[in-house]
């Protein structure tokens, strides 16, 4: 009997097969692209356990085991590395977030739609920018002759002009900013969307209560996309080594350095300038296991304190 229903379970439709036939196919194609492009090109982490020398191939390189790892993590270098980037990811994504969120919310309040809808628009235009677009920016703008420094000396709050560049203690918060400035207004969008599919009737049930916009805000609005921000808060927290390459990379010099290099920074340094592609894909091993370890933690988190998961 379990075999019969386990039969009758497993049965292919073909009719529903033949009559799904155009998005199957669609499908296979996306499968066959993450199967070419994401899966296989995983094969080269045979690398990190191996002196990889080019001419001699992937297969045909000595195996050296984890000797690699071990260089890793003797390396002052890159453990300072691991330092900056975690430190930056986690001030990336809290500022992110948090002004997501708000603008989000703000930008709901807005009674007039053309506004708001122009608002939008202006908002999310950064995050179509090049990075270089963007650095080139924050370079003239930080500049001892840029807009910043010219309104902190008009203004009184300095005598003379920073080279913010220069100082190692700004960098991160400089990063920091730049996120926020790119991507702020593309972040809002998914919670502006969850926004609109809270009950209208629960704003209006608060009305006659007598309660005020901050108050709807605190008890209606924030509880609604609750689930939304749990969810987005985990797929993130994976990509927090993934703080980036372009802006830190263009934004760093020789003052900046001790606090300015990413994990992707010295695998480029390691891996490109140095030939030593065992290193650069050792380091490469360590940032993707321990993302997919940090997303483990955080949904097993969740799912203790009942909220939203995603596996």
């Amino acid at each position: 009997m379990e075999k019969t229903a386990s039969k009758k379970k497993f049965k292919i439709d073909w009719k529903e097969v033949k009559r799904q036939r155009f998005l199957l196919i669609v499908s296979a194609f996306f499968v066959a692209y993450g199967i070419v492009f994401y899966y296989l090109p995983l094969t080269g982490w045979l690398m990190a356990f191996e002196n990889f020398k080019p001419r001699l191939g992937l297969l045909g390189s000595p195996f050296i085991g984890l000797d690699k790892f071990k260089f890793l993590f003797s390396d002052v270098a890159f453990l300072r590395v691991i330092r900056n980037t975690f430190c930056m990811g986690v001030l990336n994504l809290a500022t992110t977030t948090v002004m997501a969120i708000l603008f989000a919310i703000l930008l709901n309040e807005i009674g007039n739609k053309f506004l708001k809808k122009s608002i939008q628009t202006i908002s999310y235009l950064p995050h179509f920018l090049s990075w270089i677009v963007v650095v080139g920016i924050l370079h003239n703008s930080l500049s001892s002759s840029g807009i910043i420094n010219d309104l902190l000396l008009r203004f009184g709050v300095v005598d003379q002009a920073i080279n913010f560049l220069a100082h190692p203690e700004y960098f991160w918060f400089i990063v920091a900013f730049a996120n926020v400035w790119k991507e702020t207004g593309w972040n809002a969008i998914i919670y502006l969307a969850s926004i609109t599919s809270i009950d209208p009737s629960l704003y209006e049930a608060a009305s006659i209560d007598g309660a005020d916009r901050l108050q709807k805000i605190k008890y209606i609005t924030l509880p609604g996309i609750k689930p939304t921000i749990i969810i987005l808060l985990i797929m993130n927290v994976g990509n927090i080594l993934n703080v980036g390459f372009e802006v830190q990379y263009l934004l760093g010099n020789g003052l900046v350095q001790s606090v300015s290099q990413t994990i992707d920074i010295y695998v480029l340094k390691w891996g490109i300038s140095q030939n030593d592609f065992s290193l650069g894909t050792a380091a490469g091993i360590f940032k993707s296991v321990v993302s997919i370890m940090l997303i483990v933690l955080c949904n097993h988190l969740a799912k203790k304190a009942g909220e939203e998961k995603l596996f």
